[in-house]
């Protein structure tokens, strides 16, 4: 049986394995979609959006959050031949209007409280589908998937899809100017799922969860995409904070995260152990994590595990750990993953010594997501794994990262000159990465080629790293920006995390947990000042914080600071907060200014 070659024929295969089985489904399963139901209602939407005289080569926009409804809505527009994408909910009118122009896009499928949002953004929309309501002038999901003239040929359309055609186009959340639609075809979709799960294997009715983003290319192609090509269940997470209680639901047996997720984890563990009332119990944990340290440290190391402790950790493993990987809804996990930034190896360590080993992986849009992982068996802390089979890796004399293969992008959507800047004309991605390469073939990223510093002593630093580490020490830490580009020592501009506000606020009796009360508070300054010495301690000297301030803020993604997908926004952040900066070089800093809990002495060359 030849293998599909479109999206929509890998649909049509895995939705014919087990047609009650369910697909998708909502926390606790109130609202679900068997495959069959769900293949019903892709040929409803199919038939709908082609009587609104969408077909091969056009555009559809979805703009909603994690929700049921999105699949058979997204898949449906992929079987008219159309390209179907979705934006950040989170856009502006005038974001809005630069995406659709781009796009070209005349059909948007939103909720009903983006409805005015899309209507006001300037773009030539014709018709809006409303998922959750019908406002004037809008059609209703219902009425859209009733509206199929009586000759559709729904097996004709979704066979006509090419694999060269362009299955989606993923904006880019650029850290200045507007995004740049990422262009990805078919083939390349199916060649990134079928390399990837020869890797990390994927199974029909294997469970994910869908939380971030449908925008972000790293959900739409674990949980959309997988769930196309391999048929997974997926349960559907509208709010982030319904995570936890999603896991312990869902019990996925594959699953990814962004690195602060993972971070927030380890901490809210460390945090249950520490506040444990009963002593014995207490003791209990105590003795399980420090084993899975141990067991962690050794794996860090790369040094064989001694058979002493192994036999120490599977006791531990059976009495305690286990229930902790039960506690968090991971006990049925076959492999996780981490990804979209750079996690650091003590986080990694951790779930490792817990009985939970996650494979790092790297990758972009442009190579239609992930395009290096290893097997957790195989997984190297610190590494991003190998190169999928069938990519080629090569190093510019700067250390830039060059891929070529199957999985790269078509193009940058009606932006040719960009394109060409990126995919030069032997077929070789620019990712723009700094990233080694061990003489195994496990690559390491060191940061992003234009965000590598050099401090006034002429010392190369990686911003990322230095960040990495002090994040991985203090989970009261949400952003922080390194600052030492041509200065004699490094200094971070750090911000709170909004998640961790109120839970510390109410845990030490404060009244208030705004930005400004807490950045002023002397323990919240005590303990990141504790935080950014422990990060310290892992770098070298010339890398380490001398000095760091905490803003009274917040930042939000899609705001000045950092973009929708968490990257910095260096720039505009050197801009904004100039002054506080330059207060971090004075000769003699008080006020904000804070040091970490054991002074350091100046970096000197």
């Amino acid at each position: 049986m030849t293998e599909p070659n479109t999206s929509c024929a890998a649909f049509q295969r895995v939705a014919a394995i087990d047609p009650d089985a369910v697909a998708v489904r909502s926390i606790g399963g109130e609202q679900s979609l068997t495959w069959r139901e769900y293949a019903d209602q892709v040929r409803a939407v199919a038939g709908g959006l082609s009587a609104l005289g969408v077909g091969r080569g056009d555009t559809v926009a979805l703009m909603m959050g994690n929700r049921v409804e999105f699949y058979p809505l997204e898949v449906g527009a992929q079987h008219t031949g159309a390209t179907s994408f979705s934006v950040y909910n989170t856009l502006a009118p005038e974001q809005l209007r630069y995406v659709f122009s781009n796009a070209g896009n005349r059909v948007v499928i939103c909720e009903e409280q983006y409805v005015e949002r899309v209507r006001g953004c300037g773009a030539a929309i014709d018709t809006i589908v409303c998922v959750d309501g019908a406002p004037e002038g809008t059609l209703g999901v219902t009425e859209l998937m009733a509206s199929a003239a009586d000759d559709f040929d729904f097996e004709a359309t979704w066979r006509a899809v090419r694999q060269d055609d362009i299955v989606t186009l993923c904006y880019t959340s650029g850290t200045t100017g507007n995004p740049k639609g990422v262009e990805i075809t078919h083939e390349s979709l199916l060649f990134e799922a079928r390399a990837f799960a020869s890797v990390l294997p994927v199974e029909f009715g294997d469970r994910q969860t869908s939380y971030l983003p449908t925008a972000h290319m790293a959900d739409r192609f674990t949980a959309l995409y997988l769930q196309e090509v391999f048929g997974t269940q997926i349960t559907a997470v509208p709010d982030r904070a319904q995570l936890p209680a999603a896991l312990l639901d869902a019990r996925p047996t594959i699953w990814g995260a962004v690195p602060r997720v993972w971070e927030k984890f380890k901490a809210a563990i460390e945090f249950s152990v520490a506040n444990e009332a009963d002593p014995t119990t207490k003791a209990a944990l105590q003795w399980a994590l420090d084993t899975a340290r141990r067991k962690a440290d050794a794996r860090l190391r790369d040094e064989p595990l001694d058979p002493a402790l192994a036999e120490e950790w599977a006791r531990a493993d059976a009495a305690v750990l286990s229930k902790l990987r039960a506690k968090l809804g991971l006990d049925q996990v076959k492999w996780a993953m981490s990804g979209a930034a750079p996690v650091p190896p003590e986080t990694l360590g951790f779930f490792f010594g817990l009985g939970i080993p996650i494979s790092e992986v790297w990758g972009m849009s442009e190579l239609t997501c992930v395009a290096s992982v290893s097997p957790p068996q195989q997984a190297r802390l610190g590494t991003v794994g190998k190169l999928l089979p069938g990519l080629e890796g090569a190093l510019t004399d700067d250390g830039e990262f060059l891929v070529r293969g199957p999985l790269l992008m078509r193009g940058y959507r009606k932006e040719p000159e960009k394109t060409s800047d990126a995919l030069d004309a032997e077929g070789w991605l620019h990712t723009g990465d700094i990233i080694t390469v061990d003489a195994d073939g496990y690559l390491k990223v060191v940061d992003r080629k234009k965000e590598l510093i050099i401090n006034s002593a002429g010392k190369n630093m990686s911003p990322a790293n230095i960040e990495n580490a002090v994040k991985a020490a203090t989970p009261l830490v949400g952003s922080l920006a390194v600052i030492g580009d041509r200065r004699p020592f490094t200094t971070a501009l750090i911000v709170l995390d909004a998640e961790s506000a109120a839970p510390y606020a109410a845990q030490h009796g404060l009244p208030d947990s705004s930005p400004a009360a807490l950045a002023a508070d002397p323990g919240v300054i005590a303990a990141i000042a504790r935080g950014v010495a422990a990060g310290n301690a892992t770098l070298s000297r010339v890398e380490q914080v001398k000095r760091f301030t905490i803003l009274p803020v917040f930042w939000e993604p899609g705001g000045d600071e950092i973009t929708l997908t968490m990257k910095l926004r260096r720039k505009p952040i050197a801009e904004k907060y100039a002054d506080e900066i330059e207060a971090l070089y004075a000769d003699r800093p008080g006020g904000s200014v804070h040091e970490p809990t054991e002074a350091l002495d100046p970096v000197v060359s």
